[in-house]
Order: C-alpha cells, then structure tokens, then sequence
C-alpha cells in the first residue's frame, strides 16, 4: 500500500533532482559568451578551426549530453508531477470513502467494504 507520505516524499525527491540537474549538468551553457556559446562549445569551434578532430567530437559530445540531460530532466518532472497528482486523487478519494462510511448506519456489509479494494 503506497501512502501519500510517499508519495510526497518522492515526489519531493524529483522535484529537488530537477532543480540541481538543471543547475549543475548543463555543460552546453557552462561559461555563456555575449552571443549564447556556451565555454565547452567554443573550445569545440577552437577545436575546428585549428583543424584538430576533437572539435567535432566535442560538439557531438555536448549535443549528446545535452539531449540525455534533457531526457532526465523530463522524467523527473513527469514524476514529481504523477505523483503530485496522485496524491491529491488519493486524498480526494479517501475523503470520498469517508463520507460514504459516515453517512451510513450501522456495520457495513463485507460486500460493500470489498468495493473499495477492488
């Protein structure tokens, strides 16, 4: 049984992850020139210009990492975002529950609490 404790907890932990994932794995922006070059790429162009194979094998390299880092970012936002969401449709439905189970009298038949764990 998950509980929204968890739920929150991990989600929490996604949230925290994006926010330094963001910050600290950008090695395409690292050290941003006036025109938007990032210190990796223009030592990629560098590189290039002085006809040393390296240039182009650092501009894969950052377009690589780049695009992975991108990958992760969004599944850590689909996650925190998932799980934010189905902690509040657990609680929504917890409070739903709840109010079924009040406003009855007496013992509820097993049949009727059976209902809620399928």
């Amino acid at each position: 049984m998950v509980h929204q404790d968890d739920l929150g907890a991990v989600g929490h932990e996604a949230f925290v992850l994006h926010g330094e994932l963001k910050k600290r794995a950008d090695i395409a922006g690292t050290g941003l020139d006036k025109n938007g070059s990032g210190s990796t790429m223009r030592a990629a162009a560098e590189c290039r210009t002085r006809d040393l194979g390296l240039g182009p094998e650092l501009e894969v390299t950052v377009e690589v990492w780049s695009s992975q880092v991108k990958h992760v970012l969004q599944a850590c936002a689909h996650i925190s975002n998932h799980l934010d969401y189905s902690q509040k449709l657990y609680a929504e439905e917890d409070a739903k529950i709840a109010a079924e189970i009040r406003s009855r009298t007496g013992t509820l038949p097993v049949s009727v609490l059976n209902d809620y764990f399928t």
